[in-house]
Formats: C-alpha cells, sequence, structure tokens
C-alpha cells in the first residue's frame, strides 16, 4: 500500500524529516539476534514446504477497508468466493488479508474470517494475515464506514491502532490480547501460513494531517518492537514478518532503525517495491544476502511496476503478492496523486488486474499470469 503518497520523492522527504525530528531513548538499542527468531534452517524448510507464493493484497471490490469486510451489513462471501477462484485461475496461492485491532469487538466476526480462511483454502489459497497497519486514516470506528472519495486512491482505508494509541504508550498493552486471541485461534491454522506483524508501521499522514500522529516514526519502531515480542511469545507455527519499503538505494536498513528491526526480527524477510526491473533486482541481490526467503508484500504499481515484473520474481523465486486484484471501493486503479489532483476517469490503472465482473484490464497481463505462474505454483492445501 506504499503510504499517501504525494510522490515518492516527496514522501522520501517527509520521511527523513520525520526520521530527522525524532530521537530515541537511551534505553532502545536496535536488538542484533532475537532468542525466539527462527533459524535460517527453519525458515528455508518453511520456504521448502510452501513452495513459491503468489498472490495478491486481498479485498472484495464490495467492500472499502478492514471494517467493512467483516462487520455484518457488508460482508459479502459470495463476491470474496468469486473473486479468490479468478485469483485462483492466475495461479496465486495466497493472500495477504489484512485485519484490524477493533475486529474482535464485532459480532459474528470470528465466524466470518473462519469462512474467509475456508473459502482461500478450498481455492488452493493460504493466507498471510495482517495485524496492524501504519497506512491512511488513522481515525477508526466501528460501524457504517461511509462512502470513498470520488476517483481516490485507498480513501476508506484504516490504521490499526491509528494515532490515539499509537502517540500514547501506555495504552499499547491494550493491544496485546488482541495479538494473544488472533494467534492463539490460528497459530497452529494451516489455512494461516504466515503473519505480517505491521503494514508499514510509519506510513506518513499527509493527507491526514489533523489526527497526525506526533513523532510517529519513534512510537512506530518502539510499538513494532512490542508486537514482534507479543507475537513471538505466543510461538506461532508460521513465520513472522514486517515489510521494509525499499527506497531508492535498496540499502534500506542503513541509518533506518525501523528497518533494521524489522530485518534483524523477522523469520522471513518480506519488502515492499514498487520500483523499476533494474532497481528490483539490485534490492532482491542486496536482501539475498540475508540469507532468509524472500516475499515482496507489495509490488505493481502501473507505470513503474508493471506485471511483467512477475518474470523477475519467477527466475528469483522471491514470493510476490500485487497490491489488489479487483476494481473496486478501494479505488487503488487510481494512483497516490489522486488526493491531490483530479484523475480522469479513463486515466491508466495503477493497481488492479481485474474489473469486477472479472474481466482483465490488459489481457496481455492475464495471459502473462497464465505462462509465468500457472506452470510453477502449486495450491497450498489445509490439510
Amino acid at each position: 500500500m506504499l503510504r499517501q503518497r504525494i510522490g515518492l520523492g516527496a514522501q522520501l522527504a517527509h520521511h527523513a524529516l520525520d526520521v530527522a525530528k525524532c530521537s530515541f531513548p537511551a534505553r532502545w538499542t536496535p536488538p542484533l539476534r532475537s532468542e525466539a527468531r527462527w533459524s535460517r534452517e527453519r525458515a528455508q524448510a518453511w520456504r521448502d514446504e510452501v513452495g513459491w507464493l503468489v498472490g495478491c493484497n486481498f479485498m472484495p471490490s464490495t467492500c472499502g477497508n478492514q471494517l467493512e469486510m467483516f462487520q455484518d451489513a457488508t460482508y459479502d462471501p459470495e463476491t470474496i468466493d468469486r473473486e479468490l477462484s479468478w485469483a485462483a485461475d492466475l495461479g496465486m496461492n495466497s493472500i495477504r488479508l489484512f485485519l484490524h485491532h477493533l475486529l474482535p469487538e464485532v459480532p459474528g466476526f470470528w465466524a466470518r474470517l473462519d469462512e474467509v480462511l475456508d473459502i482461500a483454502s478450498a481455492h488452493g489459497i493460504a493466507t498471510m494475515a495482517v495485524l496492524f497497519d501504519g497506512c491512511w486514516n488513522p481515525v477508526s470506528s466501528l460501524g457504517p464506514q461511509g462512502e470513498p472519495r470520488p476517483r481516490t486512491h485507498n480513501s476508506m482505508w484504516l490504521q490499526s491502532p491509528g494515532s490515539e494509541i499509537l502517540s500514547d504508550a501506555s495504552l499499547w498493552p491494550s493491544l496485546r490480547p488482541y495479538v494473544d486471541e488472533v494467534l492463539g485461534r490460528y497459530g497452529s491454522d494451516p489455512r494461516v501460513h504466515c503473519w505480517d506483524v505491521f503494514n508499514e508501521p510509519n506510513g506518513p499522514e499527509v493527507n491526514y494531517v489533523e489526527h497526525r500522529s506526533p513523532h510517529k516514526y519513534r512510537a512506530a519502531t518502539e510499538l513494532l518492537e512490542q508486537i514482534f515480542d507479543w507475537a513471538q511469545a505466543a510461538d506461532p507455527d508460521q513465520p513472522l514478518t514486517a515489510a521494509l519499503f525499499v527506497g531508492v538505494s535498496g540499502a534500506a536498513e542503513r541509518g533506518d532503525r525501523i528497518n533494521r528491526v524489522m530485518l534483524t526480527r523477522s523469520d522471513v524477510i518480506s519488502f515492499h517495491s514498487y520500483l523499476p526491473r533494474k532497481r528490483l533486482l539490485a534490492s532482491i541481490e542486496h536482501l539475498s544476502a540475508y540469507e532468509r526467503p524472500l516475499l515482496c508484500t507489495e509490488w505493481m504499481g502501473r507505470p513503474r511496476s508493471t506485471p511483467d515484473l512477475i518474470e523477475v520474481f519467477a527466475d528469483s523465486g522471491v514470493g510476490c503478492y500485487t497490491w489488489g486484484l479487483v476494481d473496486g471501493r478501494t479505488q487503488t486503479k487510481y494512483p497516490w496523486t489522486s488526493w491531490q489532483k483530479a484523475t480522469p476517469p479513463d486515466a491508466p490503472w495503477f493497481h488492479e488486474l481485474l474489473h469486477g465482473d472479472g474481466t482483465p484490464y490488459d489481457e496481455r497481463e492475464v495471459e502473462l499470469f497464465h505462462r509465468v505462474v500457472r506452470p510453477r505454483t502449486r495450491p497450498i492445501s489445509a490439510t
């Protein structure tokens, strides 16, 4: 989801300014290793078992955010089933599914989550569940979620936990029961094959200035450490990860504490890249030095990160997840810049592969997935 962007260069400048303003307490030092972290051998054995993972960041086209997906009035298992069948047809065998810390308060949530996992598994698709998210709207509430802002990228998406909790460390312990319950229920569930503990924790909030978290970089880094502690204490059968954003240099851990935490505590290394081919290849080469399985859990943002990069992932064996699948209420076919300037209805798509009726945005892209992905992936069984 890469951040609420006004353009990559401006976002990186904003991020650098945030880093410069923050200082860490003397007691905090990023760990060089964690005793609870999987060994490289265990991580590789997991990769050998699941094979090459190809998937998408999944939200049914009839929903605009995490709460809308699971609340009773807007839960839509028929659409979920239909659209996951299209994912399976492309050769996808995994989805990245976003949860939210408020969801356990929703009546019927656990039964609906079970049903979604069952639907995915029936299509040979395993689930990477995302526990928390640092991107987009920092204020969440249960109930009706309203309507998306016309032709605007991801205008309904919600942060979890959001600015109120993130800004007050005394509230962080209130999040642990959510982590404990999710991992307690699904930490040995074969339908779930990985845990992404915190998506882009330091996602900028340039479109929500009035609710912006002060000192977000520092707070997000420390909360990420806490979440890793809680998740490791739960000792799930599946690996833990948090994805660094590979920016201009590709050597993202140097001088960046939050990425250093991700690299030193993740069982498998995950990253986000909306870079063109040459720079994606350089990023993969750099991260391969950590000798752990690699997953690119967000990619494909036309025209820089294009669908033909699936060939790079196939050749390297790096797992990959497109942002989005079917055009819908998230409106991520429109670019990040749609927040700042109007986007014509007929503008080239940014994310997504399919129209709402399942027809391809570009038939050549679907043919490419059929040719490159389907022969190389295998369905993931929950048995």
